[in-house]
């Protein structure tokens, strides 16, 4: 029973540390990946290197090519955009 006591106090930490950092942490990954798998041609983007250009085509799943100015085109991973800026709507059929 003294060894049971032992734990439990070990047992509330790691369920602390869980509600309040790999959790939250799990769901923004969940976010980002969702995100990086929405992107199409003309999204306006920023790398996580602070790049800020407009998707110009979408190579493959894990390839974009990015216009940061024009006729100015670079290839990025798609995991190194860090955020959305401004989303194109989808065109009409």
């Amino acid at each position: 029973m003294e060894a049971l006591g032992q734990f439990i106090p070990l047992i509330l930490i790691f369920a602390i540390m869980w509600f309040l950092l790999i959790r939250p942490q799990q769901k923004k990954m969940k976010e980002h990946q969702a995100m990086v798998a929405a992107l199409r041609r003309g999204d306006q983007v920023i790398t996580q290197g602070g790049l800020i250009g407009k998707v110009a085509k979408v190579k493959d799943d894990s390839e974009l090519e990015i216009e940061l100015a024009e006729g100015v085109k670079v290839r990025v991973v798609r995991n190194t955009i860090a955020q959305v800026l401004n989303k194109t709507e989808p065109a009409d059929s």
